[in-house]
Parts: structure tokens; C-alpha cells; sequence
């Protein structure tokens, strides 16, 4: 069975995005194998807002991966590089049970929180980046149910001090 591993960076405070949905707080380490979490996956989830973030940087959303948006607002013309979904708990069943690489579930916040919620999140991987931003859009979006997570490995990037952490779910 795919795995849907949520793959992320965050601030030492815990944001994924600053006060105005900004990243551009987030340094790119030279040393960070982009190319081997690529092809780790061959799909990948976004909410909304991340979606139409990823479509405002103009290079489409992830070249070479099979993208699903997750909108109640979104029409199927809004999405023209991307399959638009509207029950997450449905979509992200059927892709786990489909023959395939693991999904990377990318952004954000609520659509994390709702797959977590529904015992659908099998693995957590956070880049932590050496800054505080003093608020913006949490890892984990409230109210949210208490989850374990097992530490798997972590990695220490010197040049820029980014910790990437990788847990598996424990599950319930």
C-alpha cells in the first residue's frame, strides 16, 4: 500500500508559511537531495491555498507528478494542471489502495490536519529552518487530536542549521 507522507518545511516556531503566507524565509540548502524526494513520489495533495500559491511561481504545480487539489470553491477549468477533489478522505483511500510510488502530501495546514485526523498520514517529515517568524500558518492547524509520531532518522544540514526530522504515524 502507498504511503502519504507529509513533507514540509517550518520555522523553529512552527509556521509553514509567515504572518502574510509568505516562504521566502525558507533557505534552500545546497546539501538537501531534492531529486531523491522527487522521485520518492509520483502524486502529490495540496489545499487550495497552496495550489494557488504553486500556480502564482508560474512553473505549474509539480512537474512530473500527478497533482490533486483539495477546494470546495475551486471549478474543474480553475485547475488546468491538477485534478480538483472534493472529499479528501475518499480521494486519498483510493489513491493509497491504487498501484504506484508514495504520495507527498505538500501543503497545507488544514487538509494535513484533516488527513491526520482520518488515520490517512503515514509518515511526517519536517525541514526545521533557523528562524523564528513570530507567527504565520501553524504545521498543525487547531483543534487537532493529539498523534504520535516514532522518530525514523534525522539529518542535520550544517551550512544552514535546517534539522529535517522523519517520523512515522503511530497508529491509533
Amino acid at each position: 500500500m502507498r504511503r502519504v507522507c507529509y513533507s514540509v518545511a517550518s520555522s523553529l516556531d512552527g509556521c509553514i508559511a509567515g504572518p502574510h503566507d509568505e516562504f521566502d524565509w525558507i533557505e534552500v540548502d545546497p546539501e538537501i537531495d531534492f531529486g531523491a524526494l522527487f522521485r520518492r513520489f509520483d502524486t502529490v495533495l495540496l489545499g487550495r491555498k497552496s495550489y494557488e500559491a504553486a500556480r502564482r511561481q508560474g512553473s505549474g504545480v509539480m512537474p512530473g507528478l500527478t497533482a490533486y487539489v483539495f477546494s470546495n470553491t475551486l471549478r474543474p477549468e480553475d485547475c488546468v494542471d491538477a485534478k480538483l477533489a472534493r472529499d479528501p478522505g475518499e480521494t486519498v483511500r483510493a489513491l493509497k489502495n491504487q498501484p504506484g510510488k508514495d504520495i507527498w502530501l505538500f501543503g497545507g495546514g488544514s487538509l494535513f490536519n484533516s488527513l491526520l485526523g482520518m488515520g490517512l498520514v503515514d509518515e511526517v517529515q519536517v525541514a526545521f529552518v533557523p528562524v523564528l517568524l513570530g507567527g504565520g500558518r501553524p504545521l498543525l492547524e487547531a483543534p487537532a487530536d493529539r498523534t504520535s509520531l516514532q522518530l525514523r532518522k534525522h539529518t542535520l544540514y550544517p551550512k544552514t542549521g535546517t534539522v529535517l526530522l522523519d517520523y512515522d504515524v503511530v497508529k491509533r
